[in-house]
């Protein structure tokens, strides 16, 4: 782990489990890393990246006006499989969020992958995939897709195949963008207070 740390602090990118799919992981504050993640994928530049985030703190860090139910809803689902959306601050680069007035937010729940980011975060981590590719599942074979350039670490058996959840807090209403492991029926369980908007 200490040489993925090494790869990270420097610039490079590393594929790393989750509870979902593998991500493709770079320093989210060093806008070459952030490249390099966009040129490895093929990823088209209007396609938005994710905070990799390890704590409630670098949440409330990087978003603005944000839902009173935040805290009960990180405390409910986080670390797991849901990806939150909320009002970027001013704290954003463009080169993350593409400009947007939005920022996506991610806790892995893998202990390994969760550590680094508290190490080296916060960090980007799109699915380790080649853009319009399915989501990557099988260490060995990412590593193929990427022509063995990018080192990591294989954990095949923690990997659901199952996307996270992505909840959109951003507006007057939740709205789910993608329906992952995490169920509309869950978060009301947990949050009854969430009002989604009519389909």
């Amino acid at each position: 782990m200490a040489n993925l740390e090494e790869i990270l602090q420097t610039g490079g990118a590393v594929i790393l489990p989750t509870e979902t799919v593998y991500g493709l992981f770079a320093q989210a504050m060093n806008e070459e890393a952030v490249e390099h993640v966009y040129r490895l994928k093929c990823r088209p530049k209007n396609k938005a990246m994710n905070l990799n985030v390890a704590d409630y703190e670098t949440i409330l860090a990087f978003s603005k006006n944000q839902p009173t139910y935040l805290k009960k809803l990180y405390d409910a689902f986080l670390p797991g499989p849901l990806t939150i959306i909320l009002q970027a601050n001013d704290r954003v680069p463009a080169w993350i969020n593409s400009g947007l007035s939005t920022i996506g937010f991610r806790i892995p729940k893998h202990p390994q992958t969760l550590a680094l980011i508290k190490e080296t975060g916060p960090l980007i981590g799109p699915s380790a995939n080649i853009s319009g590719q399915e989501s990557g599942k099988v260490f060995a074979q990412i590593q193929k897709q990427f022509d063995n350039s990018v080192e990591g670490f294989a954990d095949d058996s923690s990997i659901t195949g199952v996307d996270s959840t992505i909840l959109d807090l951003s507006g007057e209403f939740a709205r789910i963008l993608r329906q992952g492991a995490i169920t509309k029926e869950d978060l009301l369980a947990q949050i009854p207070e969430l009002t989604f908007a009519k389909d």
